[in-house]
């Protein structure tokens, strides 16, 4: 994930009402800092204003200012409380004395604690949690004991009531101060987040690293048990860190099964006759990658049915023998690949795959269709709570059920959200970048007996100008892009296509925001006009614990 440049912003530009915000949306909103700092209300005290405006020598003195009284100092230890959640889990606090916002990770709305400032930037600063010194005002006791060190479920120590409390309160700030609608619009068209009624165990897709080495805290180290082979890892790459592991026994986001697959292969992957060795990301060296497990359910008995696959670094199906035979016992378990890939990279997509149990793929059902998914497949990872995501787009969709509507499915994956709405359209007509997504939506398409779909693949990032020439003028456009939201060239060609219906599902709030702001209000610098009407605003919990928040935007011609 790229980078983006915060920009560099004084003091005396801060005082006044959010200027910096202008700049934000023309920059990426991918990472964390930027996008939290975009849902924060900052507003320096009183006094800091009046040290910056009322110096003879602004500059110099502006410089004095900003490093000693409104900038902590970095390695400067400090009592904090969390005022609130920033998108991707960041904790928001704020200087006493001045307003500046610092931000910390694993602290909690209403959180004391002592905390040491690790990093600074121009207008914000990020800080090290030390100590507590008294709990967040929802505080639970997290279930699983990697909670307080893996990167996955920042937030299971917080109430998840609160939890949802807080992903709602960051889509209508962000979309307020990115997407420049007012709080009063927001009334009527800002909806309730939907919960996930299921909170643990909702994944139906899990990836583990292996790793040489054990990553252990700081403060479990004196635990620490050296012993050549023990010290393998597989689990979760520890925050931060794309080279240390932390050793994971049990997953609570994945299903029982799945677990029980984990279990078994941590139980014998380690022992030195099988000659097995984890891959070390910095010499290149080693042969186990990474151990993805899938979740499906058989179609006619709806019972879970699980693939595992491993990615190794070299085709070795001795090597993985006793490691097939020791999970093929599980009954759940129907598919064992094996995508071998070469390269340095740290993907889970090889340039090979085999099967070394079973059959190729395993099948799900998703509002009355079955899909089949294949090791590399994209596939909604919240099997559940998709069904929940699929139903409010098909009730913004209002499809008329005449078979007279056409139906562009942007980002359209392996077509699941196209082929839900098929039987009552004209046509689905889905664009995607990767061509086994592509594949695997063609294929999907057949097995339902969906007749009236086209999918396409190709980069909606670097369309041009013939762009559209394949398919008729939609009624209905449906978007759900990844992470870093709409390419402009791709917003320049919606406002051109001008089609009476955009459905904006977003992972990315923060991005989401930027675009409804471009497709609404158009981008003056640019001299776009904005030609939509944003109608409906849904967020959605799709991962319980986590940051994650999903959207679904209605927007409308004006």
């Amino acid at each position: 994930m790229s980078t983006a440049a915060m920009p560099s912003l004084s003091l005396r530009r801060l005082s006044f009402s959010h200027p910096w915000l202008f700049n934000l949306r023309t920059h990426s909103l991918s990472t964390t800092a930027s996008a939290a700092l975009d849902s924060v209300s900052f507003e320096p005290s009183k006094d800091t204003q009046l040290s910056t405006t009322a110096t003879p020598n602004p500059r110099n003195e502006e410089k004095k200012t900003r490093t000693t009284s409104f900038y902590p100092k970095r390695g400067q230890t400090l009592e904090l409380e969390c005022e609130s959640i920033a998108y991707k889990g960041k904790g928001v606090c704020k200087v006493a004395d001045t307003g500046f916002v610092l931000m910390c990770d694993r602290v909690l709305p209403g959180e004391r604690f002592i905390g040491r400032v690790t990093r600074k930037r121009d207008n914000y600063a990020e800080v090290k949690k030390l100590k507590t010194l008294s709990p967040h005002r929802d505080a639970v006791e997290a279930p699983c004991e990697y909670a307080s060190h893996c990167g996955g479920c920042k937030t299971q120590s917080l109430l998840y009531e609160a939890q949802v409390r807080a992903k709602e309160q960051q889509v209508r700030e962000l979309t307020v101060h990115v997407g420049r609608f007012s709080n009063k619009e927001l009334e009527s068209i800002m909806k309730p987040i939907v919960p996930c009624d299921i909170q643990f165990h909702y994944r139906n897709k899990m990836e583990f690293s292996f790793g040489p080495k054990k990553w252990v805290p700081i403060e479990l180290l004196e635990e620490r048990n050296s012993n050549s082979n023990d010290d393998y890892a597989l689990g979760l790459h520890a925050p931060g860190f794309f080279d240390k592991v932390l050793n994971v026994d049990i997953c609570l986001l994945q299903s029982e099964p799945a677990n029980k697959v984990l279990a078994a292969i941590q139980d014998i992957w380690r022992e030195s006759q099988l000659g097995l060795s984890p891959y070390n990301c910095r010499s290149h060296a080693g042969f186990l990658k990474h151990l993805m497990i899938r979740t499906g359910r058989d179609v006619e008995t709806s019972l879970p049915e699980l693939m595992v696959n491993f990615v190794t670094a070299s085709y070795e199906p001795d090597l993985l023998k006793p490691l097939v035979e020791k999970i093929e016992a599980i009954p759940e378990v129907v598919s064992i690949m094996n995508n071998v890939n070469t390269s340095v990279g740290n993907t889970s997509v090889g340039e090979m795959e085999y099967t070394l149990y079973g059959k190729s793929t395993i099948t799900e059902i998703l509002r009355g269709l079955t899909f089949q998914i294949s090791a590399n497949s994209f596939f909604q990872t919240n099997t559940h709570q998709a069904e929940v995501l699929y139903k409010l787009i098909e009730d913004c969709a209002c499809i008329k059920g005449d078979g007279s509507e056409v139906v562009l499915d942007l980002f359209c994956g392996t077509g699941t959200i196209g082929l839900t709405l098929a039987k009552r359209v004209r046509h689905v007509y889905g664009y995607e970048v990767v061509p086994q997504a592509i594949s695997d939506a063609g294929r999907n398409a057949k097995l339902n007996g969906i007749n009236n779909a086209t999918f396409i693949q190709g980069d909606l990032n670097k369309i041009g100008e013939n762009f559209g020439n394949e398919f008729p003028k939609p009624d209905i456009v449906i978007t759900d892009p990844n992470r870093p939201g709409m390419h402009m060239k791709l917003i320049k060609f919606l406002l051109k296509l001008r089609a009476a219906t955009i459905i904006y599902v977003s992972c990315n709030p923060a991005t989401c925001a930027r675009d409804l702001d471009y497709l609404c209000h158009g981008v003056a610098e640019k001299n776009i006009e904005g030609c939509y009407k944003l109608r409906s605003l849904q967020p959605v919990d799709m991962f319980p614990h986590t940051p994650h928040i999903e959207c679904v935007c209605l927007l409308e011609l004006s």
